[in-house]
């Protein structure tokens, strides 16, 4: 089931923040740090299960496990990138149902041709506007509970303009999504056009060095956007912790450096071996009995 915390949220006004997850460490750090959401990246969940780009390779099967087991593993909402559906619309229906039961509260769907491209790269091209929307009428007959909410994304600004794009969010609204994600507008001006110009949920895509720019989430929110996605700001960071501990270990052949990590009773904690702990020491007693 969806989690209705997030639905309420959007209806009360309430700014989303939503930091990218990627793997089970990410998710159970950023679900104790009390966001409304967490977010499923496909860049860094395709990079951290096959380590390739995120370019259309990893297929439904490939990542509505690792979604699951991200919604399952955290008590906060999780939205998840389902890139185009993975195919057509019979895809679409079954991706869907799929990440629905796998426990996540929303789904995003992008307007891309198969196969896709990672957002903020060049050579982008979309679908019909017609033909997304129809994808977008799909799943929002197949969803079962209406607090699970549809993110249809379009990447129409790169190559087609900012007004295209504009007008495809708007027949993606009128077509059912709840939260509508124009990608990679470049200024802080086009971020203000669709503000006016749409009058749904919109979400913004905040990616260090990407082509649009970060702006702080009140200055977001007074544009008109309702949420906004962090999906790098976890695997960059983990990226270069790992580079920094990995080189002083291949330079001074020690692990001095890891004193100043996140710490390793803290990792048992976060991963639950103190319950894992208390359960061996009950059942041990249970069996000397």
């Amino acid at each position: 089931m969806a989690d209705p915390r997030l639905k309420d949220a959007f209806a009360a006004r309430r700014f989303v923040v939503a930091p990218g997850i990627f793997d089970m460490i990410s998710a159970k750090v950023a679900d104790g740090m009390g966001f409304a959401c967490l977010y499923v990246t496909g860049f860094g969940t395709v990079a951290s299960h096959l380590g390739v780009a995120d370019a259309g390779i990893a297929t439904y099967t490939d990542m509505v496990g690792r979604v699951g087991q991200m919604a399952r593993g955290c008590r906060t909402p999780v939205i998840a990138d389902a890139d185009t559906g993975y195919g057509g619309l019979l895809n679409v229906r079954h991706t869907v149902m799929g990440y629905e039961a796998a426990g996540v509260s929303g789904i995003q769907l992008e307007d891309q041709e198969m196969p896709k491209k990672c957002g903020h790269t060049p050579g982008r091209r979309v679908i019909p506007a017609e033909e997304m929307a129809l994808k977008i009428r799909v799943a929002a007959e197949a969803r079962r509970d209406p607090d699970f909410l549809i993110v249809a994304r379009t990447d129409a600004r790169t190559t087609l303009g900012l007004e295209e794009a504009i007008r495809r969010g708007r027949m993606y609204a009128e077509a059912g999504a709840d939260i509508i994600f124009i990608e990679s507008p470049e200024s802080e001006a086009e971020m203000q056009a669709i503000g006016r110009a749409i009058d749904k949920p919109l979400l913004a895509n905040m990616v260090e060095g990407g082509r649009t720019p970060i702006l702080p989430a009140r200055r977001l929110q007074e544009i008109g956007y309702a949420m906004a996605i962090y999906p790098a700001i976890g695997f960059l960071a983990a990226a270069a912790a790992l580079e920094k501990a990995y080189a002083h270990l291949k330079e001074a052949g020690d692990s001095t450096a890891i004193g100043e990590s996140y710490g390793f009773r803290r990792m048992t904690e976060l991963m639950g071996f103190p319950e894992v702990w208390d359960f061996e020491s009950r059942w041990a007693q249970e069996t000397k009995a």
